[in-house]
Parts: C-alpha cells; sequence; structure tokens
C-alpha cells in the first residue's frame, strides 16, 4: 500500500516561527501625517505584545507552550500526496498538499487566531472584535478566544451572511456574536448603507467597523484582531510551511513550485515564506500566490500606499491594492475579497520573488470538483483558485515530460460552502472582471498619498 499521508510527531510541532522581515526590507506604514507609524499609535488598537511582534525584524519568534498546547489538538497537520489527482490528470508531476482542513474551524486560520487570543489574554483584554469574509476567520477566531475565555465579536460581510448562514452557527456554537456587515453598530457601516443601502459589503466596510467597535469601548478592555495582511499574522501561519519542509524531506523531495490562493494573503504565506527563505538563499523554485479574476489586486493593481479599510482608520500600507472604497464583485471566494494584499507578499511580488496569477470562478469550481472527486475533500471556494493553478502546472509539466514537484495548501474545506457548488452544478456560476476603466476610477481614491520607495532586499 502507498503511503499517502507523511505525519510528524506530536512533538516535532515548530516550536518558534519563522519572521520573512529578517530577510527583506519592507516600506513602513505611515499615519495620517505621513510620517512612520509608531508602535504607540497602534496600541489602542492591539495589546502591545502583538505590536512588538508586528514591527519585529528577528528570524525566529518563540511559540508559547500554552498556544502549544492548543495547536496540538490538530497539528502537526499532514502532508498528503495527491496520487489520485496524478492519476487523473495523466501527468509525471509529483504532487502534494499542506492539509489545513484538519483544525476544528476547517481552515488555516486558527494557526493565528490561537496565539492572538493567548496574547490579548495575557495582556488582560477581555473582548476581540474583528471582521471576516467567508466566515473562516470568524469562525476561527470565536474557536480561539473560547479556549481561552475572551467574548469575541464579528463583522461579517452582508454577500457572505447570505451566502453561508451555517458559519454564523459555528461562530455561536463558540461563544462569537456575529453580525452582517454594513450595520447600523458603527458610523462606518450606517455611513456605507447610507452610500448603498443594497450593498454586498467588503471587507474592507467590515475592518472598518470592528475597528470602530474596539476603538470605542471606553472600557479599555477591547481590542481588534485581523486574520490575515499584517506582519504578524504571517508569522503566525508559518507553523504550515515550516512543518511541509520537515513533511518534504522526510518524502525525500523538495518541491519545484509552491502554490496558494491568495486574499489577504495569509495561507499563502504560511506555506511559502520558510521556501521564500531558501529562494533568497539560492534555491531555484517557482512559488505562485493565486487569486480570483474578479479581484485582481495582485496582478492587475498598482504598489501604492493605501488604506486597510473602507474608512481609512487604518495606516496607510503598502501593497498591491485596487483602492480601499472597491467593492468587489460577490465570488463565492469571500476570503478572497480583499482590495489590498499584505505588505509582505506585496513586497516580495513587486521584487519578483513571486509570479502572481489570477483564475475565474468556472475554472476555480472546475478544478475544484475535479480534485474532490479524486482526492475526495470537498475544497473550500477559497482553495479552488489555488487547485486551479496546481491543475494547469501539472498539466504543463505532462506537455514537457517533466517530473515537476508541486506542493500547495489545502487552506479549507468547502462542506459550508455547498451552495456555492450547487450554483456551479445549475450552470449558475459566473465569471466577473472590471474593465481597465473601472480598475483606473478605483484607483483615483489614492493618487494624492504618499508613493512606496522601490526598495530592493538584494
Amino acid at each position: 500500500m502507498r503511503k499517502r499521508q507523511i505525519i510528524l510527531n506530536a512533538d516535532e510541532i515548530p516550536k518558534q516561527w519563522y519572521n520573512i522581515l529578517a530577510d527583506i526590507k519592507m516600506n513602513p506604514p505611515l499615519g495620517p501625517d505621513g510620517n512612520p507609524v509608531s508602535p504607540d499609535q497602534l496600541a489602542p488598537v492591539f495589546p502591545m505584545n502583538l505590536i512588538e511582534q508586528e514591527v519585529s525584524d528577528q528570524r525566529w519568534i518563540d511559540i508559547p507552550d500554552e498556544v502549544l498546547d492548543v495547536l496540538s489538538l490538530w497539528r502537526p497537520a499532514p502532508l498528503v500526496r495527491a496520487y489520485n489527482l496524478e492519476k487523473a490528470l495523466g501527468t509525471p508531476a509529483h504532487i502534494y498538499y499542506k492539509n489545513e482542513t484538519v483544525s476544528p474551524a476547517g481552515s488555516h486560520k486558527p494557526n493565528t487566531a490561537v496565539p492572538q487570543a493567548y496574547y490579548n489574554k495575557v495582556f488582560g483584554i477581555k473582548k476581540i472584535t474583528t471582521e471576516t469574509g467567508a466566515g473562516q476567520w470568524g469562525s476561527a477566531l470565536s474557536f480561539a478566544c473560547s479556549q481561552f475565555g475572551l467574548e469575541c465579536k464579528v463583522f461579517m460581510v452582508r454577500i457572505s451572511f447570505d451566502q453561508k448562514p451555517y458559519r454564523k452557527s459555528m461562530m455561536a456554537a463558540w461563544g462569537g456574536k456575529c453580525i452582517p456587515s454594513p450595520s447600523t453598530e458603527t458610523k462606518a457601516g450606517r455611513e456605507a448603507l447610507e452610500r448603498d443601502p443594497d450593498t454586498p459589503g467588503s471587507l474592507g466596510i467590515a475592518i472598518s467597523e470592528a475597528i470602530e467597535a474596539a476603538v470605542t469601548d471606553e472600557s479599555g478592555e477591547t481590542r481588534y484582531s485581523l486574520g490575515s495582511v499584517l506582519n504578524h499574522v504571517m508569522l503566525h501561519q508559518t507553523i504550515i510551511g515550516l512543518e511541509a519542509k520537515k513533511q518534504m524531506e522526510i518524502a525525500g523531495e523538495y518541491p519545484d513550485i509552491i502554490i496558494g490562493c491568495a486574499g489577504g494573503g495569509s495561507n499563502f504565506a504560511g506555506l511559502a515564506f520558510p521556501f521564500v527563505h531558501d529562494k533568497i538563499n539560492g534555491k531555484q523554485i517557482e512559488i505562485y500566490p493565486v487569486e480570483p479574476a474578479g479581484c485582481p489586486t495582485l496582478t492587475r493593481a498598482p504598489f501604492v500606499y493605501d488604506h486597510g479599510d473602507t474608512a481609512r482608520y487604518t495606516p496607510l500600507l503598502p501593497m498591491y491594492s485596487l483602492g480601499h472604497a472597491f467593492v468587489p464583485p460577490p465570488v463565492h471566494a469571500g476570503g478572497l475579497r480583499y482590495h489590498g494584499m499584505a505588505p509582505t507578499v506585496s513586497q516580495l511580488v513587486n521584487e519578483g520573488m513571486l509570479t502572481a496569477r489570477s483564475v475565474g470562478q468556472q475554472k476555480a469550481y472546475e478544478a475544484g470538483v475535479l480534485v474532490a472527486r479524486s482526492e475526495g475533500i470537498i475544497p473550500a471556494p477559497e482553495t479552488t483558485h489555488a487547485l486551479a493553478c496546481v491543475v494547469e502546472e501539472a498539466l504543463k509539466a505532462k506537455e514537457e515530460g517533466k517530473e515537476k514537484v508541486i506542493l500547495f495548501n489545502w487552506s479549507g474545506h468547502g462542506l459550508l460552502d455547498l451552495a456555492a457548488y450547487d450554483a456551479f452544478f445549475e450552470g449558475n456560476i459566473k465569471d466577473f472582471a472590471q474593465t481597465d476603466e473601472e480598475l483606473e476610477a478605483s484607483e483615483k481614491i489614492f493618487a494624492d498619498f504618499p508613493k512606496p520607495a522601490n526598495i530592493k532586499s538584494r
């Protein structure tokens, strides 16, 4: 019998996170005055222990025992050789995936939700607010807060709140309170509804609501938590890639190609960044972040300074952005409907270390169904975008007759996304694309902002 899964022993879980900021140079986040943001300016939003991680350039950061104890409920996560998919495609490529569907929330998101809840708890915080797109992050943070006795309030993008009603049930099961965004609870939400009462919402709006809810709590016991984009989130997710490196060594192979879907960048970075370290040090490897064609942040937007939220509560971040007021079309991959991208991922794309790709919904679901019928797991809509790229690269290897090694991140399962699969089977999945004129109109919003310097890390 072939060995499909490579499973590390419980004591082989990584004890440190890898910090990409030790190996690349970055433009700083800027405040309203155009000057770099200082750590104390972030204190009303995040606990200082997480702010320290956000700005750290230390290459390795220890994972607290209390965090490891919770992570050990499902980690180390399996690395799986996708033999059935290889056979279905008739490819000589060796395809591996890191299976992040095994977490309690069914995705990679608890990898950072758990440490964020822990650091808030030890700092004395009682309640956390956040946003969520598809609901994976809101579910994960609700779970993490239940582990450390914290309250959790989640503003969920309205279109996803309607498309995925059972995400609210998951959050409630773990004690989280889920509110459709935009809501009437915040100034940012009310203003968004005044502009468009029928808006599908956006992550930018939901972020504004969650930040506002945190900073206006007069008790001082509430902080905001973000599930992607920021440096400390990328840091926590590297546990994925660090495990994968150990497992690939056991398999006796090293990837030629790394693939992950990219919305804000966290699951992609979690797998890719430990291998980016190798590429920086001379390894020949192709690394592809894959986004929806309907929200083409990396593939069609400029590298600029822009706000991470619609109401402009966040600092100006150096990133690829479609504009903080951009409202993406209602693609089912709610976790990929973000106007910006993690500054670290953006910097690496800008330097040419990563090559961004985009995929339409139709192609993504075709790949998702193919892989479900071969490997058995029904993938989340976000993961189907990575899978479409995997299929394309595997077929390319077939045409070239090359035995390439492909590694991708299976970022989440799709058992709460079956309505989207129903739409696909009924022929109701649409592809979305913006015209150049529409994108140019969105970009005008940051035309007067400072421009990031063209920094090169090496």
